[in-house]
């Protein structure tokens, strides 16, 4: 028979989200959740206690759930930080609203992010991880691998995809890092209007012809959706918005967490070296081994029966990646990296209606770059021990309450 806990009948729900004390693995409270069975609980920083899914085939199960929602207009919806107090009073396209809206959305992007667009756009790719790693071996030896490498190959591609001018890069990195890791609503509120005058302005000259067409996929939507009225112009911008921002944020932490993971796997990394052709899998194994997007947050919309657990209409429910890409039932020694694994159904780009629009591109960039930069600086190594990597205000590791990843990546050759 299915029951409903309450914290008077379960143990103490760890709280969420908690710094990582090992840049690559999660921390210690959430495998011990994990251990207490697939369903358990976890607390906010408000006190709500919330469902959390540990299990891999409970959590894919629930992501392909039309019970869940993604509505984060819904009052009910959980807060996971108080920057996502004012979630409700925003727009949130693609990843904060269900179908058919949401259907509607994507529909007006796959072709773009669709893998024959990706395949086509690998040698410009390639162009720019040569170009960047050409930079910093003119430089001499040793950089910050972030600043020099990581974050510039994803913002140039989502750039150049986009039709976003690079030129006004430091402008968006620096109020996209502010978005994601603003300490309440007010500090979020003005970099996303800064970013979203931005995107009104750059549309504002596509459309008017003083700037450039250069058949990004903003030029291909105000040409055929909005010069149409079937789309309108603040739809369009939040859109470009979530997509510049997630375009580059993300792979730019897998990037570089990807490579200080693999320096620390030595025998992994060896093995890369001696065949290239592991690439495309170690990517898969990265994804799942480093979940970088820590915590998809869904709402229940009707009672749901899981794993001997009632989910009540209006529960809030909470799936930590970096658990669930771990789950023993699924992966043999899941805390162990092994760039021969076959770690393709990972959740790392979610599951269901909502997987990750990019992940064909983010797979894409991540292959060229630590393909390239193992093979042409094969004496990379970092230049910070293991016990220098230290989390939060002046540190190099981010908390647990932005995306995973590092904030600088000094490294030497």
């Amino acid at each position: 028979m299915a029951v409903t806990d309450t914290p008077s009948t379960t143990p103490a729900a760890p709280v969420f989200p908690q710094d990582r004390t090992c840049p690559y693995d999660p921390p210690a409270q959430y495998p011990e959740l994990a251990a207490r069975g697939p369903v358990g609980r976890m607390t906010l920083y408000d006190g709500r206690e919330v469902w959390a899914v540990t299990g891999h085939a409970e959590a894919r199960a629930l992501l392909a759930d039309p019970r869940l929602s993604s509505d984060r207009k819904n009052p009910s919806f959980p807060v996971l930080l108080p920057r996502a107090e004012a979630q409700a009073e925003l727009e949130f396209p693609l990843i904060g609203v269900d179908d058919p809206e949401h259907a509607r959305q994507r529909r007006m992007l796959i072709p773009q992010f669709g893998l024959k667009r990706i395949t086509a756009m690998r040698p410009a790719i390639q162009a720019v991880v040569d170009g960047l790693i050409d930079a910093m071996l003119e430089q001499g030896s040793g950089a910050d691998l972030v600043a020099a490498f990581a974050l510039p190959v994803p913002s140039m591609v989502i750039c150049r995809l986009l039709g976003v001018p690079y030129a006004d890069h430091d402008f968006f990195e620096g109020r996209s890092r502010a978005l994601l890791t603003a300490p309440t609503a007010e500090e979020l509120r003005a970099p996303r209007e800064e970013l979203t005058d931005y995107l009104h302005r750059l549309v504002d000259a596509k459309e008017h012809g003083r700037a450039a067409a250069d058949g990004g996929l903003l030029d291909e939507l105000i040409t055929e959706r909005l010069a149409e009225g079937r789309l309108d112009r603040d739809e369009l911008v939040q859109m470009a918005l979530i997509l510049l921002v997630a375009g580059h944020e993300t792979t730019a932490n897998m990037i570089s967490l990807g490579t200080y993971t693999l320096l620390e796997h030595p025998d992994q990394l060896a093995a890369l070296r001696a065949d290239p052709a592991l690439m495309a899998g170690a990517v898969e194994e990265l994804l799942r081994f480093l979940s970088i997007a820590d915590g998809m947050v869904r709402v229940a919309l009707e009672d749901i029966e899981l794993a001997g657990h009632t989910i009540r209409a209006g529960d809030g429910v909470l799936l930590p990646t970096s658990v669930i890409n771990r789950d023993a039932a699924v992966y043999d020694h899941p805390d162990a990296l092994d760039v021969r694994r076959v770690a393709r159904h990972h959740v790392a780009f979610g599951y269901g209606v909502h997987q990750c629009l990019g992940q064909n591109l983010a797979r894409a960039e991540m292959e060229i770059a630590l393909t390239t930069l193992i093979t042409r600086i094969p004496t990379l190594r970092p230049a910070l021990a293991p016990d220098e990597l230290v989390v939060g205000p002046g540190g190099v590791v981010k908390p647990g309450s932005t995306l995973q990843g590092l904030y600088a990546l000094p490294v030497t050759w």
